[in-house]
């Protein structure tokens, strides 16, 4: 892995790991946090286990729900890491996404909570420069903005 192919965020979350697994794991709490608002999230597949299905729709003002991730779970451990990837969807089964992503995401005890980190690799520079360009860190930031609103309150 190589600082031109990978992006990172991390936030301080006021919560336990086990409360941030908790609102992966479960497909309602991950439609309230996963994608930024006002945009809404659909969880069509959340079975997290290696060679488990992650696939969410987006829609935006109402319309028509439309992709947003079809992937494959590569490694779940509960309460500590999970890794998923848009090169694969369900069963290990290969893709062609339009962009093409590993997301390694951790959950770290910090004092009285989580760090929560997102490290998303991408197959070369210009892709992970196309992400970055497209809002990577206003939008992973605000979805991890909203987890923490959630698991906070």
């Amino acid at each position: 892995m190589n600082d031109d192919t990978t992006l990172t965020i991390s936030r301080h979350i006021a919560a336990p790991p086990a409360a941030v697994w908790d609102a992966w794991s479960d497909p309602a709490k991950l439609a309230k946090w996963w994608i930024p608002a006002p945009i809404e999230c659909q969880v069509v597949t959340l079975d997290l286990r290696p060679g488990g299905g992650f696939v969410t729709r987006m829609r935006q003002d109402g319309g028509e729900f439309q992709p947003h991730v079809d992937g494959c779970f590569l490694e779940a451990i509960p309460n500590e890491r999970l890794v998923f990837t848009t090169v694969l969807t369900e069963g290990w089964q290969p893709a062609e996404p339009w962009l093409a992503i590993t997301a390694i995401l951790t959950f770290e005890t910090d004092g009285d909570g989580t760090l929560y980190s997102a490290r998303v690799l991408h197959k070369n520079p210009g892709d992970s420069a196309k992400h970055d360009e497209m809002g990577f860190q206003e939008g992973w930031g605000t979805a991890i903005g909203q987890l923490a609103g959630i698991l906070e309150r």
